[in-house]
């Protein structure tokens, strides 16, 4: 995000407490989240907590769906009030944040990489907040504010677990090539690009793998186009890593009669074609750092990683298609858990 961008978003700051973005507290759908409480929640400190989406939105069926899934389970398991501003634009992280903020929110979530300059400056200008912040290190903030904790994965270790199933599909249907989609070139997105990679090549070491980014975490039929392209040059499983413009990475597979792999959330009710998903537990990381707020136990000022040992991250469910190559995945899993097998999470 360009300093530009969060010079408007700045000004926004002292001009307005009014969220930019779209507010959801209206909706407890599955892509909304209300406002109220629970009446079955259970008794607990009342705690208010505010989340922010990055551009995908809720209906990414994955990365903010998960977010947004995490705070209603916290509304309804804890007793909690939730508050869900979605963005439109980069724009919008400032001002949404600093929303949450002047409202006396107890915990702000900042969904997503994007928004860690954001983050930055409001947590600065509300030190008595606490922010957490998903897929952005704490220490990596340009002034490392106390009062926030970064949540992370290690994308790469669910990449890798999917690249190999992949990998061994491929060598047992005669296809060469296997290709990813990624949205924008960001780092949880190469974590999983670059797991999938090693991964596939550890079980073929003959594969070929295609990697294009559609700088897009919105628009099908952008990363559509890309995978279309992918599955004409040989492609025959596309792994998306694009969120919602994914969706039509997917949509592709399903059109050329190709498999697809899905992202952050178990994919596999889009069909058959979904021969698994590299799945990251965004709900469980947002509920587990409710409760730790709500119990007085933010660990402020530092990062979680959430990982294959503390089954933070890993694979959905595996389709008819990769069944009998499931056995094959254990082993891997628990090699990587003992750091037996290094996974890179840069992509070359």
């Amino acid at each position: 995000m360009s300093r530009s961008i969060l010079a408007i978003g700045l000004t926004g700051l002292v001009l307005t407490a009014a969220a930019c973005g779209s507010d959801d507290s209206s909706s407890d759908s599955a892509a909304g989240s209300g406002s109220t409480t629970s009446t079955q929640a259970a008794t607990g400190k009342k705690i208010r907590v505010g989340l922010v989406t990055d551009i995908g939105g809720l209906n990414d069926r994955s990365f903010n769906a998960l977010a947004n899934k995490g705070l209603n389970d916290a509304k309804s398991q804890l007793g909690v009030e939730g508050r869900v501003l979605t963005s439109d634009s980069n724009s919008d992280y400032v001002p949404n944040l600093s929303t949450l903020a002047q409202q006396k929110y107890d915990l702000v979530i900042g969904v997503g990489f994007l928004m860690a300059e954001a983050v930055n400056t409001v947590a600065k200008k509300f030190p008595d907040t606490k922010f957490a912040v998903i897929d952005v290190s704490q220490a990596s903030l340009k002034d490392k504010p106390k009062n926030v904790e970064g949540l992370l994965f290690a994308e790469q270790q669910a990449g890798y677990l999917a690249g190999y199933l992949a990998g061994n599909y491929a060598k047992e249907n005669n296809i060469d090539t296997i290709s990813s989609v990624g949205g924008q070139k960001i780092p949880p997105v190469d974590h999983y690009i670059a797991g999938y990679q090693a991964g596939a090549k550890a079980a073929n070491p003959d594969i070929k793998t295609l990697n294009a980014y559609s700088q897009d975490f919105v628009d099908q039929a952008k990363c559509k186009e890309i995978a279309l392209d992918q599955i004409q040059r040989g492609s025959g499983v596309v792994f998306q890593v694009a969120g919602q413009c994914g969706l039509g990475a997917l949509d592709a597979a399903k059109q050329e009669g190709k498999q697809g792999i899905g992202v952050d959330a178990d994919q596999a009710y889009l069909g058959d074609h979904v021969l698994t998903s590299a799945t990251k537990k965004v709900d469980v990381a947002v509920l587990d750092t409710v409760k730790a707020a709500q119990a007085d136990k933010f660990q402020a000022g530092t990062d979680q990683l959430f990982e294959l040992k503390n089954n933070g991250v890993g694979i959905g469910k595996i389709s008819a298609a990769g069944a009998s190559l499931e056995s094959k995945l254990d082993p891997i899993k628990q090699q990587i858990i003992d750091g037996k097998i290094d996974v890179p999470d840069t992509v070359k």
